[in-house]
């Protein structure tokens, strides 16, 4: 089972300029992924896609592979799709190389680690999935706002109001990772396709950072769990 782990690594932020290399306990913010990745017990190689060049040294430093990323596919319009087909096709006119599992690990998730990674892996190869995200559940009532400004439920009937014990659970994408079988991807060009399985992570590993107040709730969450 040969897994291949990407890295997407953009060097345009609107949020946080150069996002991807702010500090958090004096180390980018790439070290955590990359780290988490390097350390899997399945991932046979790992590389950081990127259009900017200090983003790509200090992958290096980390000791990830980088390939870099046609400014094309560097904007913020640009789905990860796009980037992993870059990804596969430069290693397969290359070096000859395709893996057999692609799994897609987002930067902006540093509490994900190795530990996630290898037990959402197992649990693909385990049950035979296609495809498998991660996130975490919850119970709550959903609502949707109408264009009247007016709201109405979605997850329940406010006359059948059910209470805690008997609540459907939810399942909210978290962002943190995505796999997908080469063979999926190539049929579907998604990276969520076939029979799709989730992983659930807790709920406070779940932050993905977009914006500042994503970050300062990442570093406190950080040195509480003294990571």
């Amino acid at each position: 089972m040969d897994v291949l782990s990407i890295i997407p690594a953009r060097g345009g932020s609107k949020g946080i300029p150069l996002k991807n290399l702010v500090k958090i306990k004096n180390k980018p913010l790439l070290h955590y992924t990359v780290k988490a990745s390097l350390t899997s017990k399945f991932v046979k190689r790992t590389i950081v896609s990127t259009d900017s060049p200090k983003i790509s040294k200090v992958a290096l430093s980390l000791g990830a592979e980088v390939i870099n990323r046609p400014k094309k596919l560097a904007n913020d319009t640009i789905g990860l799709e796009p980037t992993i087909n870059h990804v596969l096709d430069h290693l397969k006119n290359t070096e000859n190389y395709s893996p057999d599992i692609i799994l897609i690990l987002q930067n902006t998730s540093p509490l994900r680690t190795s530990f996630h990674i290898d037990d959402a892996i197992t649990l693909l190869k385990n049950k035979k999935f296609d495809s498998l995200l991660s996130g975490f559940s919850y119970y709550t009532f959903l609502w949707k706002k109408q264009k009247d400004s007016t709201v109405k439920p979605v997850s329940y009937d406010p006359n059948k109001r059910p209470n805690h014990q008997k609540m459907n659970e939810q399942l909210y994408e978290n962002g943190a990772f995505f796999i997908t079988t080469l063979s999926a991807f190539k049929k579907s060009n998604c990276r969520i396709s076939g029979k799709i399985g989730f992983y659930k992570m807790p709920i406070e590993l779940s932050y993905n950072i977009d914006t500042l107040e994503d970050l300062e709730n990442v570093k406190r969450m950080m040195k509480l769990m003294k990571k």
